[in-house]
């Protein structure tokens, strides 16, 4: 079976052909390379010892897109590809949206004329809006997104509903996640950020190497039991695999389905740091600024129905996914430069 990686290039899609490889699928890897490095593919091969195929297209190039696909015989999509910074998508509204939005569209407008129509989309918890309390199921209303990158995963997720709808022979997994870290136990894969990270855990990564000089904790007044915000952070490998589960549910036919992936539980960015300082040996300084608007007190997924419908659980924890980083960030202190 030959699947698809859009995006495959980046963070966790690199960790999803990795374990796509190890599962004896073929791969074919559609990457512009904005915002990831071609070295991670490379590696992907060295660590698995097998080859996938690589085509440096945009998915705004449709024609390029087509040209893809006639070449090779694709039976599945697994949809990473788009821009996702939530700050930059408030600064740069409209280049997030033609991105993300012309960029799945193309991406369906293809598949449909190649009568390929099994998809597994890389989704968000931040389609749960703010309105909802946690722990969040995938039965919940949409809510109100409050950035423009939030609002493209809302609007791509009802792109593919309206695409089953109108065409029930469709398959679609939606699969909403949260917070990913860590990366794989090699060392030779992981989150490598362009520019200065905005995510915590590469932040703190860069900290302890000696790339950045403190971290920002934004807030300690929230009604949680240290005043700092609750997230619930998930191995990007047991997410990776999560992709797989959900690629073997599309087999089955069951039209559109969404799941959680996540562990079930929160922590918070000072556990977060606490558990790195375990993990590195490294003092982690860091400094309590102002809140940031529209960050949630808490936020952490109810993945029961991943469990029962995929037979899919997060098992490494948090001390693992820290140690995990830091193995990752000491073997490439800048990344894959």
């Amino acid at each position: 079976m030959k699947i698809l990686v859009t995006g495959g290039a980046g963070f966790i899609g690199s960790h999803t052909c990795l374990e796509l490889m190890k599962a004896n699928y073929e791969v074919v890897v559609v990457d512009n390379l904005s915002n990831s490095k071609e070295e991670a593919l490379r590696r992907v091969q060295e660590i698995t010892g097998k080859s996938l195929g690589f085509y440096k297209v945009d998915l705004l190039d449709r024609l390029g897109l087509e040209k893809v696909f006639a070449e090779q015989e694709i039976d599945a999509v697994i949809h990473f590809a788009a821009f996702k910074a939530p700050g930059e998508s408030v600064e740069q509204p409209l280049r997030y949206y033609h991105n993300n939005l012309t960029g799945t569209l193309h991406l369906c407008q293809v598949m449909q004329t190649f009568q390929v129509k099994k998809m597994v989309f890389s989704s968000s918890a931040t389609v749960y809006g703010q309105n909802n309390n946690p722990p969040l199921q995938e039965d919940m209303p949409f809510g109100l997104a409050i950035n423009p990158y939030g609002w493209t995963k809302l609007m791509m997720e009802q792109i593919l509903r309206d695409l089953h709808t109108a065409d029930p022979s469709w398959n679609i997994a939606l699969l909403r996640y949260f917070n990913p870290v860590g990366a794989h136990p090699s060392g030779r894969i992981g989150e490598d950020p362009q520019g200065i990270p905005t995510n915590l855990m590469p932040v703190i990564t860069q900290v302890a190497i000696g790339r950045l000089e403190g971290l920002k904790v934004y807030g300690d007044d929230y009604p949680t039991p240290d005043g700092t915000c609750i997230r619930d952070y998930i191995h990007v490998v047991d997410l990776a695999i999560g992709h797989l589960k959900a690629l073997e549910k599309l087999s089955g036919h069951p039209g559109l389905v969404i799941y959680n992936l996540g562990t079930g539980e929160g922590s918070s960015v000072l556990e977060v740091i606490n558990a790195f300082e375990r993990a590195s040996g490294k003092p982690i300084p860091y400094e309590i600024v102002g809140r940031r608007v529209g960050d949630l007190p808490i936020s952490y997924a109810d993945p029961s129905k991943a469990g029962r419908e995929l037979g899919w659980e997060a098992i490494r924890g948090l001390d693992e996914m820290c140690a995990d980083a830091w193995r990752w960030q000491q073997l490439n202190p800048n990344g894959y430069d």
